[in-house]
């Protein structure tokens, strides 16, 4: 029966032709076949251009998304550190509270070592921050290195010598990783920005050859980056304004000892009273105030975690990775054979004068010494103010040529250290205070014209480079030694000082006006380039045959044999191939290997 079965079931499966007589056939509607191609056709309403443009404008707002996170990443990062660094230093510093709750541990002196940490560590920044970018990458990189200054906030909690000090060591450490991946982030945004806009498969061509086309978005992305980061110099007034403020006794107290400030003065402020404290502030209030900070740390790192996108695609991250440890730790020292750079030098390091005297010395030696402690918050967020609305000035002069945002700022800085020059204020005099918050916004002004400037600069002078990681470094490196050459100049005169930053900034405008002049005579320049992988990877957008940093110990014996039977093809065939400095046609590989193994003659096109 079960055969029966089955064989009535393989016979009705496959019985074709008309039913039988007595049955009926089901007949579909005429609509229901129209309707089941149509579905399985191509969408009448689907339009593929418009599809298209959608995906590149959310592409587009996802850019904007990464800018807008790292700058609020960056600026919350900072403001806790900052915050804290100075409501630390203010407490250490009154002889009272050392005393009654430090009594053995000689904070005034952990202080000054956790200062040794902070501006000495980065002195070697050079060295490793191209492996740690080589193995974190961009992204990853600014997570850690927030994650480092969340660290810092945390050791206050218990404030030892073990605690603090290694904290402090280790923000200098993550000082330059940290400034090198976020300037190299911001300019890949706007180079990607690009990319999204000018998508279509006629404008690819543009694209590539056309110098200067992302120029306009370097501009405003970096402006939109300092305009939030400098508002970090606002709320990082918040704890002294809500909290230490009420702790403070009047300047007639602590400056009674001052004799003299500004350009007369030495040091920062001889003879302030060791006592700055009116009363203690209660532990648990402390404890408060720090427990926000570290939920403002905690936030910064969410931030860059969630919300900043990737720079690179994975494979370009990984190819990086793959490229050896020796030619990682060469790449900054090879982009400092590029005269642009090295003409450049100058100036960022006063970009690290002006950024720490305008906190050592205008506002203490002048500000703080005439009109008391009790408002340095104001003349710092007069600074911060100033720095992050003016840093809005340059995409509104994009009209003019890239040199006159840069020099307006070193010109108004000049005039500023001349008037430095000769005045010095009275001590406890709190009639000077709206001159004082002028004088500083004015400084702040400079500043945001001095930072957007060397950012976007450098942004536009590689802008053929998809990693800037290593020119970035070397920027905030300079900037490093710089902040260490303030922190050991802090016992000179003041006019020492201003003569210092005199010279450094006439330096600086010499050799930057040098710079354009070679650039305006096409003098050609050396562009390093980033090795190739030791894996193959098609999609690597540097494996080009010449544009590598390989050395031929890299290299193994086949793939030499290789460059060299191509080269010896393409000479017989009498292909027409560009030469580039260096090359002697048909000479063979050796020679080219020999004479452009580091680097490619560079020109302006």
């Amino acid at each position: 029966m079960a055969e029966a079965r089955a064989e009535n079931v393989y016979s009705e499966a496959v019985l074709v032709g008309p039913p039988p007589v007595g049955e009926t056939e089901l007949v579909q509607p005429d609509g229901c076949g129209q309707a089941q191609m149509e579905f399985l056709g191509p969408h009448t309403e689907y339009d593929e251009e418009e599809e298209e443009k959608k995906y590149y404008r959310r592409m587009r707002l996802g850019v904007v998304k990464n800018v807008v996170a790292a700058s609020l990443g960056g600026m919350i990062t900072y403001s806790v550190y900052l915050g804290l660094l100075q409501m630390q230093l203010i407490l250490h510093y009154d002889e009272t509270y050392r005393e009654v709750k430090y009594s053995s541990l000689g904070l005034e002196d952990i202080d000054k070592k956790m200062l040794m940490g902070i501006n000495v560590t980065p002195i070697v920044g050079l060295l490793y921050t191209p492996v740690l970018i080589r193995f974190l990458g961009t992204k990853w990189m600014m997570f850690l290195a927030s994650g480092i200054y969340a660290l810092f906030v945390s050791t206050n909690y218990w404030e030892r010598y073990y605690t603090l000090v290694p904290s402090a060591v280790a923000i200098g450490v993550s000082i330059v990783p940290l400034w090198a991946s976020l300037g190299n982030y911001i300019t890949r945004m706007a180079q990607q920005f690009y990319e999204f806009v000018n998508y279509k498969e006629e404008q690819e061509e543009q694209r590539r050859t056309t110098k200067g086309a992302c120029h306009r978005y370097i501009i405003i992305f970096q402006s939109v980056f300092y305009v939030i980061f400098h508002l970090s110099l606002v709320f990082a007034q918040l704890p002294m304004l809500l909290f230490l403020n009420n702790f403070l006794i009047d300047y007639n107290h602590t400056l009674c000892n001052v004799q003299s400030c500004g350009a007369t003065s030495s040091g920062v402020i001889t003879g302030l009273n060791k006592t700055v404290l009116s009363h203690l502030p209660p532990s648990l209030l402390l404890i408060k105030v720090e427990s926000i900070m570290m939920g403002a740390a905690f936030l910064a790192m969410i931030i860059f975690l969630a919300l900043c996108g990737a720079a690179y695609r994975p494979t370009e991250e990984i190819d990086l990775r793959s490229i050896g440890w020796g030619n990682i730790f060469q790449l900054p020292f090879k982009h400092l054979r590029d005269y642009r750079l090295r003409l450049l030098c100058p100036f960022f390091i006063y970009s690290g004068f002006e950024m720490l005297f305008a906190v050592t010395g205008l506002m203490l030696s002048y500000g703080v010494c005439s009109v008391g402690l009790e408002n340095l918050w104001a003349l710092v967020m007069a600074y911060g103010l100033s720095a992050s609305i003016f840093s809005a000035l340059p995409p509104l002069l994009m009209w003019l040529p890239r040199w006159v945002p840069l020099l307006t700022g070193a010109t108004l800085h000049l005039c500023i250290l001349v008037g430095l020059m000769i005045w010095s204020p009275k001590p406890r005099n709190p009639n000077l205070e709206p001159g004082l918050l002028a004088l500083v916004a004015a400084w702040g002004l400079g500043t945001a014209l001095n930072k957007t400037g060397l950012s976007t600069l450098l942004g536009m002078l590689y802008e053929d480079k998809d990693r800037l990681d290593f020119v970035y470094t070397i920027y905030h490196w300079w900037q490093a030694i710089a902040i260490f050459v303030v922190y050991l100049w802090s016992g000179l005169p003041m006019r020492a000082k201003l003569s210092i930053l005199l010279v450094t900034l006439l330096v600086s405008c010499l050799c930057y006006l040098l710079m354009e002049r070679r650039l305006v005579m096409k003098v050609a320049y050396r562009l390093p380039r980033i090795p190739r992988p030791r894996h193959k990877v098609k999609g690597y957008r540097y494996l080009e045959v010449d544009d590598s940093d390989e050395s031929d110990v890299d290299k193994s014996e086949d793939e030499m044999v290789e460059r060299d039977e191509a080269d010896r093809d393409t000479s017989s065939q009498g292909s027409d191939v560009d030469l580039r400095e260096g090359e002697v046609p048909g000479g063979g590989g050796a020679r080219r290997r020999r004479d452009n193994t580091y680097e490619q003659a560079g020109g302006m096109g």
